[in-house]
């Protein structure tokens, strides 16, 4: 998941585990996709997770002031008015240079330094990233390409602490689609937009064809750790869903055959909080139709 987001595809293996794709709709289907949503909530809410985030930014080049006063290029809650200056160097290299030291720690060490080089989590948030503790937070950098950005979480802030949860639409087992798999026969390439503007090429091996009321849909998914992501949207969109896109994971091809559980689908994380970056819908991922499953817009999710 991190190859798109800096963010964690919460409970997505969970889930899948729990439905057959192959099998007829069991008889408990309704508490089954009742005990998932609570489960995902469950895990939304688990420390560190991004609930937890309270301040991000991409830092420029050069000096990056960072604090809990007016005049830092990054404002932080909870931080020194001035904790310091994070330099983004040419070769994409980050120092923090500390103004406040006290009560600041480094990796669970206090500060004995005033300048330290930063380790960001790495490609693919293989890596884990230097933390610079003060108070109940903590801050660290993160990598996308040649970019480099700033991360704070608070394991005490709101939205974990006090986390509304979701609205849904009612439980359908005919959102419960078993859809044909169809490969393609020549390499494939999706472009995947970011609501930063960036794009990506992705490889995708097929698309999943169902029926809707009489009408054929197409969905193309990515791979994503032996599982199939798809970021969708339908004419619920900006109306009664997030306008960005929902997300919907289904176990791998078998047979096939490909489970498209929409009672699954799921706010993304840039639904909920403005600190994490996130998907778009392709176009070819458009839906035209309503999807009346799955979770609606996040009730605290304006901004």
């Amino acid at each position: 998941m991190a190859r798109f987001t800096e963010w964690c595809a919460v409970t997505a293996l969970t889930l899948l585990a729990s439905f057959n794709a192959f099998a007829a709709t069991p008889a408990d289907y309704a508490s089954s996709v009742t005990r998932a949503r609570a489960q995902r909530v469950d895990e939304l809410k688990r420390p560190d997770g991004y609930l937890a985030l309270t301040a991000s930014g991409w830092l420029l080049p050069g000096d990056n002031a960072v604090g809990s006063a007016e005049d830092n290029r990054f404002r932080i809650p909870g931080a020194p008015a001035h904790l310091g200056v994070l330099n983004l160097d040419a070769y994409a290299r980050v120092h923090l240079r500390l103004v406040e030291t006290r009560d600041v720690s480094i990796d669970g060490h206090p500060a004995a330094t005033s300048i330290s080089e930063l380790r960001t989590q790495g490609d693919g948030g293989k890596q884990q990233p230097t933390r610079v503790s003060f108070g109940s937070s903590y801050l660290y950098v993160v990598e996308n390409g040649t970019q480099r950005g700033l991360r704070v979480k608070d394991n005490d802030a709101p939205l974990r602490a006090h986390f509304p949860g979701f609205d849904y639409f009612p439980i359908d087992p005919s959102w419960r689609i078993e859809a044909d798999w169809v490969p393609f026969a020549q390499p494939h390439a999706l472009k995947v937009a970011y609501v930063t503007g960036t794009e990506s090429d992705t490889p995708i091996a097929g698309k999943a064809v169902f029926q809707r009321d009489g009408h054929t849909y197409e969905l193309l998914p990515i791979d994503e750790d032996g599982q199939l992501f798809f970021v969708f949207t339908d004419r619920t969109a900006g109306k009664l869903t997030y306008g960005g896109a929902r997300f919907l994971y289904a176990a791998m091809p078998k047979n096939g055959k490909v489970l498209l559980d929409f009672n699954l689908a799921q706010n993304p994380p840039c639904a909920i909080t403005p600190h994490v970056v996130c998907p778009l819908a392709p176009p070819e991922n458009r839906l035209k139709l309503s999807v009346t499953a799955g979770e609606k817009k996040f009730r605290g999710g304006e901004h």
